[in-house]
């Protein structure tokens, strides 16, 4: 009852401005950021439903970049239900306003108003949100089924191939990537931005080496070529970290960097930002993992991980059945000994920022944005004392005991998930 007169209030207040447009022969002018909203256009409007009002036949849409625009609506508005994955609405369903719901995604065909607040439409094109859940669902099967990461090593300008170190089940392996198709959808994170939803069209030129990338398409018998269909890139950074101060308020925290610890970098946690706390077993795999890419053994002689989490001599970690389910690093084994540092991430625990306080290791993934002090992080691992103890094992590269580099290697790189 509470959300449908939040609704219909929310609905009165926007019927109010939107009547005093049309009455006025000057609209105001549009908000510098309601103005430069690329979902708002002089003849449509995109974006998710916030509230729906029946009765006074309006829909309050809100953009991607947070401006609220009111839909209204006639007896000839056209409803129309899309397909996911269709670009246009020739196999779309007749529905009616009743058949929308809030977190639909709409698409309202009509004049804008000048102030970028009210479109009177003629046409609502609307995807469902049960349809949106079961086509994210479907590409994130696809993605795992058929895709690929790893960071890049190489690329040719001349073949447009790209060289991979590519995350297999057998282990990290160089693959090689065709991307000279003409058909092949680029895309590229934003600087500065968490959300793939910002991620730009791209193209080959747009790569670098060093950039994480992930492909969907199909692998050759031998494993050892791709032939992509999209691609997703990114250039990114993980650090490995310290808490000098938590601001909740603020949502950010300032940490020094294990390798540049006189210097402080700010860390701004998202409402899309994947924080969370690594239980014992899952710090220590991560601790494992970073030794080995460092070219280190396993403290206290344990050998070098095989496997994507079996120590040398074949058994598991602390004991543990290997493939198991639930959390620790057990979660992130998949058939045949592969390792999916990701998925190991996701099965921990969520934890907020009152968890965090000053002395607490943590690792953090962002994007490459203009501020090198300030990031806005991706992925945030509290717990992360076992990566660091086990780092300050390695030697000095002048022979000395101790770490003189404790910056994360290559081996951890959390930055791109599924699209």
């Amino acid at each position: 009852m509470l959300k449908k007169f939040l609704a219909a209030a929310l609905f009165v207040s926007l019927l109010a401005p939107a009547a005093g447009v049309a009455a006025s022969a000057q609209a105001p002018p549009a908000a510098p950021g309601q103005s430069a909203d690329k979902d708002i256009k002089p003849a449509s409007v995109m974006g998710e439903v916030t509230a729906v009002n029946v009765g006074a036949k309006g829909l309050a849409v809100t953009t991607a970049a947070g401006n609220t625009v009111l839909v209204m609506l006639d007896d000839k508005t056209q409803f129309k239900r899309a397909k996911p994955g269709s670009t246009t609405l020739a196999d779309a369903t007749d529905i009616a306003l009743s058949d929308v719901s809030v977190g639909d995604k709409v698409y309202a065909r009509g004049r804008v108003s000048a102030d970028h607040k009210s479109v009177p439409a003629q046409l609502v094109a609307v995807l469902t949100k049960a349809d949106i859940a079961k086509k994210q669902e479907h590409d994130k099967t696809e993605w795992q089924r058929r895709g690929i990461w790893g960071t890049v090593t190489s690329l040719n300008a001349t073949t447009k191939e790209v060289t991979l170190s590519a995350r297999t089940p057998e282990g990290t392996k160089p693959v090689v990537v065709d991307a000279s198709g003409a058909k092949i959808d680029f895309r590229r994170y934003a600087p500065d931005s968490v959300k793939f939803a910002d991620a730009k069209a791209s193209s080959f030129a747009d790569l670098r080496v060093g950039d994480q990338l992930r492909a969907l398409g199909e692998r050759s018998a031998d494993g050892a070529r791709f032939t992509p269909e999209e691609i997703v890139s990114g250039s990114f950074k993980t650090i490995l970290g310290t808490v000098a101060s938590v601001d909740a308020a603020a949502k950010q925290i300032v940490i020094k960097p294990s390798d540049k610890p006189k210097q402080t970098l700010t860390v701004v946690v998202t409402d899309n930002t994947n924080l969370r706390k690594l239980d014992p077993q899952a710090g220590q795999m991560l601790g494992f993992i970073a030794l080995r890419a460092a070219g280190g053994g396993m403290p206290g002689g344990a050998g070098v991980l095989m496997n994507g989490g079996r120590p040398a001599g074949g058994a598991p970690p602390q004991g543990r059945p290997g493939g198991g389910q639930g959390g620790g690093f057990g979660g992130g084994m998949r058939a045949g000994g592969g390792f999916d540092l990701q998925e190991m991430v996701d099965r921990q625990p969520p934890a907020t920022l009152a968890d965090l306080k000053p002395g607490d290791v943590v690792i953090v993934s962002s994007t490459t944005g203009a501020d090198p002090t300030r990031v806005s992080a991706i992925t945030l691992l509290a717990g992360a004392e076992p990566v660091l103890a086990a780092l300050q094992t390695q030697p000095r590269r002048g022979g000395a005991a101790g770490a003189s580099d404790l910056g994360l290697p290559s081996g951890i790189d959390l930055g791109i998930g599924l699209p």
